[in-house]
């Protein structure tokens, strides 16, 4: 099962945090939400929940919104 981690603001945004996950070594996709046009789900595996969310806070602290 596929589990949201993120809602990025931008397709910009959502690219960089899928790239830096995937160097990371997991598995995300990214979807374009149905509320608002300019809005990208972030999706992981339930099974990789626990470390994607560590490093997540790492990329998101470092990237340029």
């Amino acid at each position: 099962m596929w589990t949201v981690i993120y809602i990025a603001p931008s397709a910009k945004v959502a690219e960089h945090v899928r790239d830096r996950l995937l160097a990371e070594g997991f598995f995300p996709k990214v979807r374009q939400t149905h509320v608002a046009k300019d809005q990208y789900e972030i999706l992981v595996p339930e099974s990789e929940l626990d470390e994607v969310q560590e490093v997540l806070k790492d990329i998101l602290r470092s990237s340029p919104e």
